[in-house]
């Protein structure tokens, strides 16, 4: 079995503030710790289970954020950025069995993780897709659908584990923390791990091939930028067009092109 976990830091136990997903700040070095060991634990169970080639993407900002050596065997790790639209399942192709999201979080425009946000936390204020606001996870889930994998197992905030369920209810959700405001609850590290272990183990013990998401027909975009400037300069993109000044607009039948327009309009 051939597994492909995602990481990101804004859905980890307990993570508040910006300056804790901030590798410049003195308050990120616990919740890199608490990134890197909820991921190991993914792959302990991933290998536990059957897993027998492991790639973890490292998905959070700079791409460079897990402490590989803390990180069980057969993990590979991928670091950084290429530039490809996969973007967050950089590296995904057919020949995984599932993809795993860890420490994911809440998309822009959302409540439930002071953190929400979808692709830039400072450029936008979020991305509708066929009048829904978009979160990192539905864009990704759509990604692994291109290339026929299943999503399996998601840990991150309450708010983001309810979307994932109203998306999918076979897909198992772990949640490890609950935001209101500007304030979270969350699981003791310890309990966290435990019940993403456990999230994992009972997610790979069930078919997969059959649960890959059903990719919409057309898909109307509209990324909705923070200034008006901002979204102005980036509606000459290929295709795309002004809505209203803080809004570029996309039309298409292809998901890829949607991955692709991100990449630029985004950032």
């Amino acid at each position: 079995m051939k597994i492909y976990i995602s990481a990101d830091i804004e859905g980890v136990t307990g993570i508040t503030d910006w300056g804790e997903a901030d590798k410049s700040h003195a308050d990120n070095a616990e919740f890199r710790e608490r990134m890197t060991a909820e991921v190991a634990v993914a792959c302990e169970a991933a290998a536990a289970a059957g897993a027998t080639e492991i790639l973890v993407k490292d998905a959070h900002w700079t791409g460079r954020n897990l402490l590989a050596e803390r990180l069980p065997r057969p993990a590979q790790l991928l670091r950084g950025w290429s530039g490809h639209p996969y973007s967050m399942v950089q590296g995904l192709d057919r020949s995984f069995d599932a993809a795993l999201f860890i420490g994911w979080h809440s998309g822009g425009s959302r409540g439930g993780n002071p953190l929400a946000h979808t692709l830039s936390s400072s450029g936008l204020m979020g991305i509708r897709v066929n009048g829904e606001w978009l979160s990192e996870f539905r864009l990704h889930a759509w990604a692994a659908a291109l290339e026929g994998v299943p999503v399996a197992c998601v840990s991150g905030d309450e708010a983001l584990c309810d979307e994932v369920r109203a998306f999918d209810e076979t897909i198992v959700t772990t949640p490890v923390a609950r935001g209101f405001g500007a304030a979270t609850l969350a699981l003791h590290p310890a309990d966290a791990r435990d019940a993403i272990r456990d999230g994992v183990r009972r997610a790979l013990h069930r078919p997969l091939r059959a649960r890959a998401a059903v990719l919409p027909p057309h898909f109307d975009v509209q990324v909705v930028r923070k200034d008006a400037r901002d979204a102005y300069r980036r509606a000459f993109y290929p295709g795309a067009r002004l809505v209203d000044p803080m809004t570029v607009g996309y039309e298409t039948d292809d998901w890829f092109e949607v991955l692709r327009l991100l990449q630029f309009v985004t950032g």
